[in-house]
């Protein structure tokens, strides 16, 4: 619990003694009828408690002496017996690091005790309804209650400002979670590599997929995308239900997370096959931008430099390609590339595959610093239908990415060792 209490004194330095953070669980959702999703607990609250039980929520308060508050479910004898263990207020104090918990149902009249006084209430408003509702009505309680001496915050702040920013710098627990997810990643995808095959369904793959993740105990971090062929340029094709073709080439985005941090890595490669000319060519144009803005990242360079960089050389190696015609600069302005490179190129990565941090906290897009992670991860996309392309182009789909951490003399590629180069795949795939 360690890491836990130190990411919570740091959150408390940064707040403040005078404000109160809430910080809210989730709760079970229905799948169907009576089943539920397998649940995973809200980042935020997991980053701050290690606690992954539904309907919780956390109170920290650096200026009481019950500096963190859990609400949990209380122990039910009857219902772990159906549906599992449960820490408990008396587990949530000694196993989780809790000052003082109460039953979650408890919630309505004890919340307004622990914001009294408070001059401003910290969380991530517009997440949750519920939870904009609790601290709506709790503010509106305090206020009336101002005459039997209690005190209402004066303001409402937003968290993101606070602990999405720590969030975003990974502590060294994090990047080792993540590295651990990189390399179950590794191997999940160079066994897809070698089972691709003609005939073989996406969703077989997709299956072997998950079966690595969950025989090192980790789970998808997001969904599988598994798209042979034209279902390649489908940018977050999910369906992964059509048999594979020799030949073709085959885009699996796939991400491990374990203990809550994710990888998050994008290979193509063709199907049991070597690259024909004009998949190599549109594939070492992919993988030219993908290293060369992967070797862009270091300390004072911007997820925005890096996407002008991609942006740039793709609309030069389409103009090669005959995908486009004319000059650059105006192809760019006009955003041409669009048609066939319509995403951006980097996102943050941690618990969230698309983590928190705000990109632009002063209008402008932020410089990189130590710490953050961010994906790589640019792509060419031409739809099948596209008549006034090249036939030999049509319907083929590329994207390549990687994981990088942003380090003090440049950067760490995190899946460097997921193979990528032309030589190293076609070995893979002809297994």
């Amino acid at each position: 619990m360690n890491v836990y209490a130190a990411r919570r004194q740091q959150l408390m330095e940064r707040i403040g003694p005078r404000a109160v953070a809430i910080i809210g669980g989730k709760r079970l959702s229905v799948r169907n009828s009576d089943v539920e999703h397998r649940f995973r607990q809200t980042s935020d609250l997991w980053y701050l408690t290690g606690f992954t039980e539904p309907e919780a929520l956390a109170v920290i308060a650096p200026g009481r002496s019950e500096k963190l508050t859990l609400f949990v479910r209380p122990r039910d004898p009857e219902r772990e017996t159906w549906t599992g263990r449960r820490a408990g207020l008396d587990g949530a104090k000694a196993r989780f690091g809790a000052d003082a918990a109460f039953p979650v149902e408890s919630l309505a009249a004890e919340l307004p005790k622990l914001l009294d006084g408070a001059e401003e209430i910290l969380y991530v408003p517009g997440e949750d309804g519920d939870l904009d509702h609790l601290v709506m009505s709790t503010m509106a309680h305090l206020r009336q209650a101002e005459r039997r001496g209690m005190r209402a915050p004066k303001r409402i702040g937003d968290l993101r400002w606070t602990l999405h920013e720590l969030r975003l710098i990974k502590d060294a627990d994090g990047l080792g979670k993540m590295r651990r997810a990189v390399e179950v990643t590794r191997q999940a995808h160079t066994a897809a590599m070698k089972a691709a095959r003609d005939g073989v369904k996406e969703y077989e793959i997709e299956a072997l997929i998950d079966y690595t993740f969950r025989k090192h105990n980790g789970h998808p971090g997001y969904g599988t995308i598994v798209g042979g062929g034209v279902n390649a340029t489908i940018l977050h094709y999910v369906d992964n239900d059509q048999p594979l073709k020799g030949g073709e080439l085959l885009l699996i985005d796939a991400g491990c997370e374990i203990d809550g941090f994710t990888a998050d890595v994008t290979r193509t490669y063709p199907i049991g096959a070597r690259f024909s000319p004009a998949q190599r060519r549109c594939y070492e144009l992919v993988l030219a931008v993908e290293k060369a803005c992967v070797a862009a990242v270091r300390p004072g360079n911007s997820i925005d430099g890096i996407h002008e960089q991609a942006v740039d050389m793709l609309t030069r190696g389409m103009i090669d390609l005959g995908l486009l015609q004319g000059d650059v600069g105006t192809l760019i302005e006009k955003a041409a590339y669009k048609r066939f490179y319509m995403h951006r190129t980097s996102h943050w990565l941690g618990m969230d595959v698309h983590d928190v941090g705000i990109y632009a906290p002063e209008g402008k897009s932020r410089p990189l610093v130590p710490g953050m992670v961010l994906t790589v991860e640019p792509g060419l996309y031409i739809a099948e239908d596209a008549s006034d392309v090249a036939a030999e182009y049509r319907g083929i789909g590329i994207r390549v990415e990687d994981d990088v951490l942003v380090t003090a003399d440049g950067h760490e590629n995190l899946t460097v060792s997921i193979p990528k180069e032309v030589g190293d795949l076609e070995a893979l795939t002809n297994q």
